[in-house]
C-alpha cells in the first residue's frame, strides 16, 4: 500500500468492522481486471462497506488523505470504467456488499434497492408482487443498480421504456468530501435548481457514489409474443418497425442483427439452433407485450402486422415462437452476440448512436467503408433499432496477431469509425460510457463547450480528484493531503 492508503486504513481501522478493510492480494485480484479481460489494473486495498453511513466514512477519510476511490459493483463495464489504475494507487470501493431491497410498492410502482442489488434479483423480487423493473441487458446475473445508474445504462427495452435515466426517480449518494446526498424521494415537482440526481446518473462515479436509488416499476407482463423476421436490409426492418408502433404501444423491442451476428452465435454458443430455416442477410427480433387489460393480444398484433408485411415483400421469412421456451432461445440468439463475437477473434468494438431514421444507411455504409479502408477486416453492426444504438465491431483480419493488433491497429479504426459517426450527427458512446476506453475520443471529438462544461463540474464537486480518477474526463493530477 502506498503511505496514504496505509494512513487511509489507520483512520478507518478503529471505526469500520474489520470486513470492510481488505487488504488480501487473493480477495482484491479478480477484481482488478474488467470482464473483457482488455483492462488490467493493481489495487493493494479494497474497501467493502454495508451501509451508506460506512460509505460516508470511507469517502471522508479519502478525501482527507487524497486516496483515489474506484467505485465497483458487478464489474461487467464495456469501457474499463470500474478497473482501478495500474499504479496501485487508488482503493477499489466495492458496493456489492450494499445489496438490501429497502422498500417496494407495488401500488405506487417504485421500489428504493441499494446500490449492490443486482439486476436478476431485482426482477425476481419485483415479480412475487406483479410488477416489473422494464430494464435488462445481457449480464442481468451480475450487473448491479448503482452500476447501471452510474451508468445511465440501456438495454433491450429502451424503445419503450427509456434508458436508466428515465427510470430512476430519486437517488441518494456519497458526494466526494463525504456529505450525503439524500434524493431518494419519488418527487413530481422539485425546482431547488441544479439537478444532482440528473448529474450522478451517467456520472461513472466521478461525481460521487451511488448508494441507493428509487427505481420505477410497471406491471408485469400478462402476455408477450416473440418473432424471430428475415429481411433483405436495415431499411426495411425500420418500415417494419414504424408499422408495429403504428400499430401498438405495447413494442418493447425491436432488435437488428446482421446474418454474420446470428452465424457466430451458432458456431460457438452450445445449444442455439437458427428460428428461421432459410438464409437471410439480416434479421429482427421483435418482442410485442400487454398487461391485464391490453385491448387486444400481442399474439393477433404480431400475426396481423407480419402476415402483411409477408405478403408485401417487406420481410421474407418469420416465425413466432411458440412458447415460452422458445421465447426465451430467441433472446438467448440475442444475448450471446458479444460472447460469440469475442470467441471468433480480435475485434474493435464500438458503442455509438446515430438517428435512427439514419441508422439503416448507416450500418451499410459504415462497414463498407471500414473494409474498404482497412483491407482484410469484416465490419458489422448489430443492436437497439428503436433507438439508433448500434453496436458496430471491426474484426482482425484472419490470423492477425490478436495483442499487437488490438494495439497498434484498432486504435486508428476506431478514430475511423468515430469520425464516421460524428459525421453521421452520433454519439460516440450510447450505453456502455467513456469509462478509460473513450477518454481520448471524447477529447478529441467534443467542442471545447462540452469539455469545459464537463471539467468544471467535475473540478467543482471533486477538487481533488478522488473520485474514479482517470474516468470519463480527466484533470490535473491532486494536490498533497493537508
Amino acid at each position: 500500500m502506498t503511505p496514504d492508503q496505509i494512513r487511509l486504513v489507520d483512520a478507518l481501522a478503529g471505526h469500520l468492522p474489520a470486513r470492510v478493510i481488505v487488504t488480501d492480494p487473493a480477495e482484491i485480484a479478480p477484481w482488478e481486471t474488467d470482464w473483457r479481460g482488455r483492462w488490467h489494473g493493481h489495487a493493494a486495498l479494497l474497501l467493502a462497506p454495508t451501509s451508506t453511513a460506512e460509505v460516508a466514512a470511507i469517502v471522508a477519510a479519502a478525501a482527507a488523505h487524497r486516496v483515489p476511490l474506484v467505485p465497483q459493483g458487478g464489474n461487467t463495464s464495456m469501457v474499463g470504467g470500474a478497473t482501478p489504475p495500474a499504479d496501485g494507487g487508488a482503493a477499489i470501493l466495492s458496493l456489492r456488499r450494499m445489496n438490501a431491497i429497502r422498500s417496494l410498492d407495488a401500488e405506487a410502482g417504485l421500489a428504493v434497492v441499494e446500490a449492490g442489488v443486482i439486476l436478476a434479483e431485482l426482477h425476481a423480487v419485483a415479480a412475487t408482487v406483479g410488477m416489473r423493473f422494464p430494464l435488462s441487458l445481457g449480464a442481468k446475473g451480475s450487473a448491479t443498480i448503482g452500476g447501471l445508474v452510474s451508468t445511465n445504462a440501456g438495454g433491450t427495452q429502451v424503445l419503450r421504456f427509456g434508458t436508466m435515466r428515465g427510470l430512476v426517480a430519486g437517488l441518494e449518494a456519497v458526494l466526494p468530501d463525504g456529505q450525503i446526498h439524500d434524493g431518494l424521494a419519488a418527487l413530481k415537482k422539485d425546482n431547488r435548481g441544479y439537478d444532482l440526481t440528473q448529474l450522478l446518473i451517467g456520472g461513472e462515479g466521478t461525481l460521487g457514489v451511488v448508494t441507493a436509488a428509487t427505481v420505477r416499476l410497471v406491471p408485469a407482463v400478462a402476455a408477450r409474443t416473440v418473432a424471430w423476421v428475415g429481411l433483405a436490409d436495415p431499411a426495411a426492418a425500420l418500415t417494419l418497425l414504424r408499422r408495429f408502433q403504428r400499430a401498438s404501444e405495447g413494442v418493447e423491442s425491436f432488435e437488428l442483427l446482421p446474418a454474420e451476428s446470428l452465424d457466430a452465435v451458432l458456431r460457438h454458443i452450445p445449444g442455439t439452433r437458427a428460428p428461421l430455416s432459410g438464409a437471410h442477410p439480416w434479421h429482427a427480433l421483435i418482442e410485442v407485450t400487454a398487461a391485464h387489460d391490453a385491448r387486444e393480444a400481442p399474439a393477433a398484433i404480431v400475426e396481423h402486422m407480419l402476415g402483411a408485411a409477408l405478403a408485401d415483400g417487406l420481410v421474407a421469412d418469420a416465425t413466432i415462437a411458440a412458447s415460452e421456451a422458445q421465447a426465451d432461445a430467441f433472446w438467448r440468439i440475442r444475448e450471446s452476440i458479444s460472447e460469440a463475437e469475442r470467441a471468433t477473434g480480435p475485434a474493435a468494438q464500438h458503442d455509438i448512436s446515430v438517428p435512427i431514421e439514419a441508422m439503416p444507411r448507416f450500418m451499410i455504409e459504415a462497414a463498407a467503408a471500414c473494409e474498404a479502408r482497412f483491407p482484410g477486416t469484416r465490419a458489422s453492426g448489430f443492436g437497439h433499432l428503436g433507438d439508433g444504438n448500434v453496436h458496430f465491431h471491426v474484426r482482425a483480419p484472419a490470423g492477425a496477431d490478436r495483442t499487437r493488433w488490438l494495439a497498434q491497429e484498432a486504435p486508428v479504426v476506431t478514430q475511423f469509425v468515430d469520425d464516421l459517426v460524428v459525421a453521421a450527427g452520433g454519439s460516440i458512446s450510447a450505453e456502455h460510457g467513456i469509462g478509460q476506453m473513450k477518454l481520448g475520443e471524447l477529447e478529441r471529438l467534443s467542442s471545447p463547450a462540452r469539455m469545459s462544461a464537463l471539467r468544471a463540474i467535475k473540478a467543482a464537486l471533486d477538487p481533488h480528484n478522488i473520485m474514479n480518477p482517470g474516468k470519463l474526463v480527466a484533470l490535473a493530477p491532486r494536490g498533497p493531503a493537508e
